[in-house]
């Protein structure tokens, strides 16, 4: 793993700064942000154009996890003279858990922030919205703030919307059964209204991450490799006590549509099929508890089984992995190499 910047730093990245998390006179935070890229330098671009726009005093560094990109994104960021642009290159692709595990370690170890603010390279906040955070003294109310994602054209966006736990009450319990993601994911009228309001989990785009919140619960797990590791960040960090508020007035844009418009029921490569069930149900232990896991679990294997009817040919595959993943989400195993990962389902097929 290699690290650049355009300015030179005699830091020693094997030692943690434990200065306490104090606000300037002002009120004003130290905050950086933490990006984490694979191949999509087009986006990336616009990212930390909006970024770089930001005045320093409201946006202090930039650091970009070049996750092993292989279309011209490191020659790219190389040639980039802003100095409060810092780029950390893997050798391989460690996926987006391992993107945000290590890139929020280099961060915290390099720049000694009160506060990180994290997103994907398609991800970058409205301007005005670093600026807005920064200044508002009552940011030490929480460990943690989720911004309100929307598409470009606005639309909420519905990959990131912050939750609350449906398995913490039994009324929350029935609100998710009768209404699905709307009875526990927040709607459009949370994201209309004035208020702040606390919640219990939310993604990794657009989320203000406190000092604090890293010394309740450490980093994300990297060994996750790929889906839920925010929502299992996240949710152990309101577990373990941590609050985590949602602010509307901090807006983030999640450029994806062209993803989640009439998503299909098909998950491509197919390998991606492995990690998406192992995590979920390593989320489903931890959200609903030792008892309840036990029944959700079935119910929603049974689901996940029923599924592979959209996969045509590759239905078989399909099942393949799914049985190793939920083999392996059982016996808590993440020590399963990407790579073997993507040789089982490519004989699989």
């Amino acid at each position: 793993m290699t690290y650049h910047s355009a300015k030179r730093s005699s830091h020693n990245p094997s030692v943690q700064s434990t200065r306490p998390v104090t606000d300037d006179p002002a009120g004003k935070r130290n905050l950086v942000a933490v990006v984490v890229t694979h191949n999509r330098i087009e986006k990336l671009k616009v990212t930390l154009r909006r970024l770089l726009s930001e005045p320093a005093a409201d946006l202090a560094s930039v650091l970009v996890f070049d996750n092993a990109s292989s279309d011209g994104t490191g020659i790219w960021l190389a040639r980039q003279a802003d100095p409060r642009l810092h780029v950390v290159t893997s050798a391989r692709n460690l996926g987006g858990a391992g993107g945000f595990e290590k890139a929020l370690a280099e961060a915290v170890a390099r720049f000694d922030p009160d506060w990180l603010v994290l997103m994907d390279d398609d991800a970058r906040p409205a301007p005005g919205t670093l600026g807005a955070f920064c200044r508002d003294r009552n940011r030490d109310r929480a460990e943690a703030w989720a911004a309100a994602v929307t598409y470009p054209d606005g639309r909420v966006c519905d990959m990131n919307r912050p939750w609350i736990n449906p398995f913490r009450s039994a009324r929350d319990f029935w609100r998710g059964l009768l209404h699905g993601r709307d009875g526990f994911h927040l709607t459009e009228d949370d994201y209309a209204a004035p208020d702040q309001r606390a919640i219990d989990g939310c993604s990794f785009v657009g989320l203000f991450l406190s000092r604090d919140a890293i010394a309740r619960v450490g980093y994300p797990d990297g060994r996750l490799f790929l889906y839920g590791d925010d929502v299992l960040y996240t949710l152990a960090l309101s577990q373990a006590g941590g609050a985590i508020r949602f602010d509307p007035g901090l807006v983030f844009e999640h450029d994806c549509a062209t993803l989640s418009d009439g998503a299909s029921p098909v998950m491509s490569p197919l390998w991606k099929v492995y990690f998406f069930h192992r995590n979920q149900v390593f989320i489903y232990a931890r959200a609903a508890g030792p008892v309840l896991f036990w029944p959700v679990f079935v119910v929603k294997a049974a689901s996940w089984w029923v599924r592979a009817r959209h996969y045509g040919p590759s239905k078989a595959a399909y099942r393949r992995l799914v049985r190793l993943a939920l083999l392996d989400g059982l016996l808590r195993r993440t020590d399963r190499p990407a790579e073997s990962v993507m040789v089982a389902a490519r004989a699989a097929e």
